[in-house]
């Protein structure tokens, strides 16, 4: 049985099980006034104990929200009543081994715990949860964060949905991936606005791989095809196990929005693996898509170390920097280049409702390797065009999260806004919502505005911010 003061179930990582909302903070500075909508933070928050090892992963999904209204706020977290969760609580005890241990082979259903704990976004008037091992999507509510049930879109979904599909704000559309071990390892859709799936094809790849994300323009869907895939010895053991292959070019799919499976481009880059992209765009026959690349470790005599950095991405040891990739459609070229090799940044977030197309700035997460994996550490702004960056920490002994962009009620342009972020003391073991003017070269001044939460924000993943603008076309409870 694994312990109560595992230490990725204890300290500033330990669950929290009540569920609570709270509207009595004390303040350290003013909340903007323009500053209306809610920020929402999913993450893992273990329920129950259970044999074997834990992986930071295994946690049930849980979310965090914390919502401004003309200078009020109110803080609310709910767990994400997914299947699995249902299935733990009638039995009153954990049933899934974690990610280090062999699946469930009673259940070919459902062989690992599918916890919906990684990523959130917002989409036809509800929030959706996603895992990132591609699951069963989950609507929830966006006012009260209630469970309202597996994302079936009608019924018309037929797939599985990774984290980081995307959402095009300007189309209202639920843009889709899903990946896996068997044929044909993947898929890629559209949800319409009206929240039913408008078109699906699979993408033919040579065998399982392990992409992570994706990225569109107005035109184009991006996939990915790594160069880190599964150890093939272990995956034919029933283990889940990392292999990086450094002689495998990366490869990457350019598909129109409702193309065809006859209408994929591949196109070849130089071997990697990326965790997280910023934003992609049409750039007369480029495709452009700008990223977080992990920096592939080499040896002493300056091959590259595929074990190592294998190791490096399955214990969350993260190096990575700013990265573009060109696809010419017209020539079929790839061009790429190192955009910023200065600081360790990842889990990157942007203007969401300027996602597909051309955008300047990236707000990312300074990461600092520990025991434990990557600590984060602090917030950086980068000025893609000029290559200028400011950024801001708290300093060794905090954890931050990812800090999506909240546009100003009447934003002028694009950084016209807040970042937000749940900031934790290691020490104290207390959290802090921090909001950061985005404007100019802001940021380096550290927050407008601490709001005091009576309550720990255990560590997370991904977040997403919604206006009050569009928090207002869903329905609000009676």
């Amino acid at each position: 049985m694994v312990k109560p003061d595992h230490p990725l179930l204890s300290g500033t990582f330990g669950p929290v099980t009540e569920e609570v909302d709270l509207d009595d903070f004390e303040v350290i500075g003013e909340i903007p006034a323009d500053l209306n909508g809610v920020f929402v933070r999913n993450g893992p928050n273990a329920r129950y104990l259970k044999e074997g090892r834990y992986h930071w992963f295994d946690g049930d999904g849980m979310l965090h929200a914390t919502y401004f209204d003309r200078g009020r706020i109110l803080y609310r977290n709910r767990y994400v009543r997914t299947s699995c969760f249902e299935e733990e609580s009638r039995a009153n005890k954990s049933l899934w081994p974690g990610l280090l241990d062999p699946p469930r082979p009673d259940r070919p259903d459902m062989p690992e715990k599918d916890t919906s704990n990684t990523d959130v976004t917002f989409h036809a008037g509800k929030l959706i949860t996603m895992w990132y091992r591609s699951g069963q999507p989950y609507h929830v509510d966006p006012h009260t964060l209630e469970t309202l049930g597996p994302a079936t879109f009608g019924g018309t979904l037929k797939t599985r949905v990774s984290a980081h599909s995307k959402v095009d704000e300007a189309t209202d559309e639920f843009i889709f991936f899903d990946y896996g071990r068997k044929w044909p390892y993947m898929t890629y859709g559209v949800v319409g606005p009206e929240g039913r799936v408008r078109h699906g094809i699979n993408v033919e790849t040579p065998g399982p791989s392990l992409p992570h994300d994706m990225g569109f323009t107005r035109k184009y869907s991006i996939l990915h095809d790594l160069s880190l895939s599964y150890d093939e010895a272990a995956l034919a053991a029933g283990r889940h196990k990392l292999k990086y292959f450094p002689e495998r070019p990366a490869r990457f799919a350019v598909v129109p929005r409702y193309g065809s499976e006859r209408e994929i481009r591949w196109f070849e880059a130089e071997p990697c693996f990326l965790y997280h992209v910023i934003n992609c765009w049409d750039d007369a026959d480029e495709v452009v898509m700008v990223g977080c690349r992990y920096r592939t470790p080499t040896d002493l005599a300056g091959r590259p170390d595929g074990a190592r950095l294998a190791k490096m991405i399955a214990q969350l040891q993260t190096e990575a920097c700013l990265y573009e990739w060109r696809f010419n459609v017209k020539t079929g070229q790839t061009r790429e280049r190192l955009v910023d090799d200065t600081i360790n940044s990842e889990f990157p977030t942007s203007n969401s409702a300027l996602q597909g197309v051309e955008t300047r700035y990236s707000y990312n997460i300074l990461m600092r390797n520990r025991e434990l994996g990557a600590q984060f550490g602090g917030i950086a702004k980068y000025d893609l065009q000029s290559g200028a960056f400011s950024a801001y920490s708290e300093g060794e002994r905090y954890w931050c999260s990812e800090a999506p962009f909240a546009p100003a009620d009447a934003a002028r342009c694009e950084d016209d806004g807040y970042l937000l972020s749940y900031v934790t003391s290691l020490d104290e073991q207390t959290t802090e919502l921090h909001v950061y003017d985005a404007r100019g070269r802001e940021l380096g001044r550290g927050p407008v505005a601490r709001v005091r939460l009576p309550r720990r924000v255990p560590h997370g993943f991904h977040s997403t911010w919604v206006s009050a603008r569009l928090l207002s076309k869903s329905k609000a409870p009676a």
